[in-house]
């Protein structure tokens, strides 16, 4: 399954949300806030089950988060892609030739018009938009740069998932359990 074909896609914050994502019938999960000792593991059992990992390297716990990290999980791993707001991640990301997903944080408009110019930069393959409860938003970056869009922060009900896909997202990341099994089952 093409990863843009999943509506949601699982972020997994805990080893409890990874067996439940082990246990899903989605391809793609994102993986937040693990210890670099447990990728190992991981990377192993999600194999066993068909599933495809991408790793959000500015959350990996004992693990620095620039581009030698970002060469290390890819050689080590080899995940579906990688997360990043550091540019230099994400350059890496493509060199490596894994999914680079530039993420930007919406505080205000001087802060999205430094993104605009960092996804300038880099070219990622994706962009994740956070909070993703802003579809006007939404809309805005996938008409200025043209590249898919995930959504995520601040999205808590079926109705933010669906405005947020309304507005041009391709996906959803959650850590919403519920909207897991909402999307699985329709």
């Amino acid at each position: 399954m093409n990863i843009h074909q999943q509506k949601i896609i699982p972020s997994i914050k805990t080893l409890k949300d990874f067996e439940k994502f082990l246990s899903s019938s989605y391809a793609h999960g994102v993986l937040l806030e693990l210890h670099i000792s447990q990728l190992k593991s991981v990377f192993q059992y999600a194999r066993q089950c068909g599933k495809n990992l991408i790793i959000h390297t500015d959350l990996i716990q004992g693990l620095s988060h620039d581009e030698y990290a970002a060469e290390y999980l890819c050689q080590e791993f080899q995940p579906c892609g990688l997360i990043s707001t550091r540019g230099n991640v994400i350059v890496k990301a493509k060199q490596k030739k894994v999914l680079a997903i530039q993420r930007i944080f919406l505080l205000d408009s001087h802060a999205l018009e430094k993104s605009y110019q960092l996804i300038e930069k880099t070219q990622p393959d994706c962009i994740e938009v956070i909070p993703g409860a802003m579809p006007h938003i939404i809309r805005e970056v996938k008409e200025r740069t043209g590249k898919p869009i995930f959504a995520g922060g601040f999205i808590r009900t079926v109705d933010d998932v669906e405005r947020a896909l309304e507005a041009g997202a391709v996906a959803v990341t959650t850590s919403n359990k519920e909207l897991w099994k909402y999307y699985e089952t329709n």
